[in-house]
């Protein structure tokens, strides 16, 4: 398996949605990382891009996350994959076949649209640590299959070190940063 390049990869946010966000087990925490990477994306010049399930009665992305993402895209299918996420990444990021994904909830959507990108022949990171289910056996189990299917399970520091690549990166300590902004955990 290649690392991840930022040059050759775009990252997707799955549906952060506001008013789902309270019933995610450890919604804070995943929502950081999240925003950390989404942070990290843009310096580093990496399209993000995010989806949104049944906009009319979910609503949007949770307002941080949702700035950060040049196009977001409304859905009924559970995998985006089927609502568009393909045409919109081959137009915000063309040519850049690696796929860091990560969202909610991971045994439903973020499954779907994994599996989605990985029959369309994407490589798929699947950001573990970004990512969230109401219950944390359901989020267990979405990992172990997606990694089974062919999905590289990472976590939001593995994917910021490997797109930076080199700590003479001109970004690294604007990346550095956001890192070491983060809390290690919201229940320190």
């Amino acid at each position: 398996m290649n690392a991840i390049d930022a040059g050759a990869s775009s990252l997707v946010l799955v549906d952060y949605q506001a008013r789902m966000m309270p019933a995610i087990h450890g919604a804070h925490d995943v929502v950081a990382k999240a925003l950390v990477l989404a942070r990290a994306a843009a310096l580093l010049e990496v399209p993000v891009l995010g989806t949104v399930q049944n906009h009319e009665r979910l609503g949007p992305n949770t307002d941080a996350l949702a700035r950060l993402c040049v196009q977001t895209v409304a859905k009924t299918h559970f995998d985006a994959c089927e609502d568009g996420l393909l045409a919109a990444l081959d137009a915000q990021a063309p040519g850049r076949r690696q796929v860091v994904i990560a969202g909610c909830e991971a045994h439903v959507c973020l499954l779907q649209t994994a599996l989605g990108l990985l029959r369309a022949g994407r490589d798929v990171f699947v950001v573990e640590n970004a990512s969230g289910s109401r219950r944390p056996s359901d989020h267990a189990a979405a990992m172990r299959r997606l990694q089974h299917a062919g999905a590289t399970i990472v976590t939001h520091e593995m994917v910021l070190f490997e797109w930076l690549h080199d700590c003479r990166h001109p970004r690294f300590r604007e990346v550095l940063a956001l890192v070491k902004s983060e809390p290690v955990s919201a229940y320190q």
